[in-house]
């Protein structure tokens, strides 16, 4: 018979540390990649926040972008069951300082004046992003960059009506000849 023996009053509470990660996945383009894929997060207790997959040059092969959100304690032991899956050519963690991130985000706002529609325009300008739809009671933006100014257009956005928002999932590339 054992005995479970208890050396402190009070119960160990899990990691608090819920920090983001980005990981570029390059695989082979088939059926049932991503479900595999996505199997070994959820086992390790891991969120995808985002998810961009994409064909590569070579049709052959695909590339995954995923944000996740976990922590930091956990995320070498998911590259590496990641990288030893089948289809899977190989998994990296791509941190700020390293790589090259964007998203996409198209913003529909109900306009309903020419004062309106002139304060919204230059929200628009002033994040570098472009109206790709007009009408004459609504529009739609689309803006691209980092998390931290997508997050920031819209919070200035919401001065307007917005009708709905889309986002893209982040997208990122290596620095210099590193790969991605």
């Amino acid at each position: 018979m054992s005995k479970n023996i208890v050396t402190s009053d009070t119960p160990a509470e899990p990691s608090l540390d819920h920090s983001s990660h980005t990981l570029s996945v390059f695989v082979n383009n088939i059926p049932g990649v991503l479900m595999r894929i996505t199997q070994v997060f959820a086992r390790r207790g891991f969120n995808i926040d985002s998810l961009v997959v994409s064909e590569g040059r070579d049709d052959r092969f695909s590339r995954m972008t995923i944000g996740i959100t976990g922590s930091s304690n956990g995320l070498e032991q998911i590259i590496k069951q990641v990288s030893k899956l089948i289809d899977v050519i190989h998994c990296l963690q791509h941190e700020k300082d390293d790589s090259v991130s964007k998203e996409l985000l198209l913003v529909k706002m109900l306009i309903d004046t020419t004062e309106r529609r002139t304060a919204a325009l230059q929200t628009i300008e002033h994040f570098n992003g472009k109206t790709v739809d007009l009408t004459p009671e609504s529009m739609v933006a689309m803006i691209c960059g980092d998390t931290s100014k997508l997050n920031a257009a819209i919070k200035m956005f919401s001065d307007f009506e917005i009708i709905e928002t889309v986002r893209t999932g982040k997208v990122v590339m290596a620095r210099g000849a590193s790969m991605t």
